[in-house]
């Protein structure tokens, strides 16, 4: 049952754009690594997951040398407060 649904994500992947074949795919349970039980599905599961999420996705290459730009979806005024 699993395999098959793990067959399904990878064609999913594929179908829109990705690459489905080689994108590591980690069967485990958050919950229980939380709760600390089942480590074999919990904890080392979630470390594996971490570890395949740093070999697999790459840091972005950020602009250090241009202005810092964040922006701003809203701006509240609170009476009494600031200057």
């Amino acid at each position: 049952m699993l395999e098959l649904v793990e067959m399904e994500m990878r064609d999913l992947l594929s179908e829109y754009g990705y690459d489905g074949e080689n994108t590591p795919i980690i069967k485990g349970s958050a919950l229980a690594a939380l709760e600390g039980r089942d480590p074999e599905i919990g904890e080392d599961r979630v470390r594996e997951l971490m570890e395949a999420v740093d070999a697999h996705i790459p840091t972005p290459i950020r602009d250090l040398d241009k202005p810092f730009l964040m922006p701003i979806e809203d701006v509240f005024s609170i009476s009494g407060r600031g200057t």
